[in-house]
Formats: structure tokens, C-alpha cells, sequence
């Protein structure tokens, strides 16, 4: 998975060979007999005697001793009309309006297998939306697809060469309502003052007076009950 073929497996490492172990493990999980494998399985891999195969980091792992390459200097030239990708169902508007980009450091995975596809889309999303992408015509285009192994890699895909399930009529509403309401949110409240006005805090005026001058004095109450009773008297 990390030193021979980690494309059979849907693995992408980054151009150092590292693979993140959440990745590595999902890929182990999908071999049938291997669900039970966890972290500190392959820990105890580096305790022992192979140990010195690997090069562990904090979240990610690689082997020192890797029989494959990942060339993104030579573009592939012979590439199928159509690839698949998988994107998660809540990116699926946002995709089919304005196309596929990779986050910096990665790529957008391609196959012209598509359970290869869908086994890749799973461990992100249970129930992937699967894409067509018109590859060759994307790359009469200009498009740059570099293969690794039986995988295709692209840095970004523009809409207009996807192709895929339509957005359901009540997505498409609640993305309007959540737009408008973001649009409400971001709209300044309406205040009682215009331009030009400010508003007064009596507990900050610096004239003491002022602010004591109308309130009646505290236990006046008691002193008026006192001439009350003398007035009884």
C-alpha cells in the first residue's frame, strides 16, 4: 500500500510519500478480513524488527523505500474520454456551477474504473456523487492530466467539462433560502437615531448634582412617617 502499488488501493500520497494514517487505515479497511486493524496495530509494525522500513510522523506515514513514481512534470498523453471523480453530496450545486479545485497540495483523483471511484468517494461521503469528466476534450483544451498508475491526477476541472446528476428542485430551493437568509443576516439593523444624534447615558454625566437633582433622598420614607406621627401626637 505505501511502497508498491498504493493507486490498487485509491492511495494518493503527496510528492514526499507520506499518506496520512485516517487515509491509510480506510484503505486497509476496505480489504476484506482487515476491518479490524487500527492504530495501534501498525504502531506495534513500528516497534518491531521492520521498524527501520518506515518514517512515522505524528498523523502520517511513509516507506524510505518506494517502487513507484508520481510524475506531474510530463503530462500523460493518451487519456479516455471519460474519467470519474467523486464529490460529497453537499458540494454537488456549488460543483456543477463552478467546477472542481483541488486544495493546495492535492489533486483531483480521476479513474475510468468507477467502483475504483466509488470505493474512494466512500471515505469522505457514504453516498458519493459520481461525475463524468470529459477528458479528452478537456485536455484538447489545455487541461493537464498526469497519471499514477491506474489513477488520473488534475489540479482543477472547469464546469463545463462535467457532466453528472442534476441538482434536485428542493436543493436548489433551500441553497436560495439559506442565501437569503445570509443576505438578511448581513443587512445593518435599522436604530431610532439619525445622523448627527447620539444617545445620553445619565450614569456617565460628570455633573453630580444633575443626576441626583429630582430623586428623593434615600429613608425619606421613614422620615415622613416619623412627622406623621408626631403630627398624631
Amino acid at each position: 500500500m505505501l511502497g508498491h502499488r498504493p493507486y490498487e488501493f485509491g492511495l494518493v500520497p503527496d510528492m514526499d510519500g507520506f499518506v496520512p494514517y485516517k487515509e491509510l487505515l480506510q484503505a486497509i479497511h476496505e480489504e476484506p478480513g482487515w476491518h479490524y486493524v487500527r492504530q495501534s496495530h501498525i504502531n506495534e509494525v513500528l516497534l518491531g524488527k521492520d521498524r527501520s522500513l518506515f518514517q512515522p510522523e505524528e498523523k502520517r506515514i511513509r516507506v524510505l523505500d518506494r517502487q513507484w513514481q508520481m510524475d506531474l512534470d510530463h503530462p500523460s498523453d493518451m487519456l479516455p474520454k471519460l474519467l470519474f471523480t467523486p464529490i460529497r453530496r453537499k458540494a454537488h450545486p456549488v460543483v456543477m456551477e463552478k467546477g472542481l479545485k483541488s486544495a493546495e497540495g492535492k489533486h483531483i483523483v480521476l479513474s475510468p474504473d468507477q467502483d475504483m471511484i466509488l470505493r474512494i468517494g466512500k471515505r469522505r461521503d457514504q453516498k458519493p456523487v459520481l461525475l463524468e469528466i470529459l477528458a479528452a476534450s478537456a485536455q484538447s483544451k489545455g487541461l493537464l492530466f498526469h497519471t499514477f498508475g491506474d489513477l488520473f491526477l488534475c489540479p482543477g476541472i472547469p464546469a463545463g467539462f462535467i457532466a453528472g446528476p442534476q441538482v434536485s428542485k428542493e436543493v436548489l430551493e433551500s441553497l436560495r433560502a439559506a442565501a437569503e437568509a445570509k443576505k438578511e443576516a448581513a443587512k445593518p439593523k435599522p436604530t431610532d437615531f439619525t445622523p448627527g444624534t447620539f444617545a445620553l447615558d445619565p450614569s456617565k454625566d460628570p455633573d453630580l448634582q444633575r443626576r441626583a437633582k429630582g430623586k428623593k433622598r434615600k429613608g425619606w420614607k421613614e422620615e415622613a412617617r416619623k412627622v406623621r406621627r408626631g403630627k398624631r401626637r
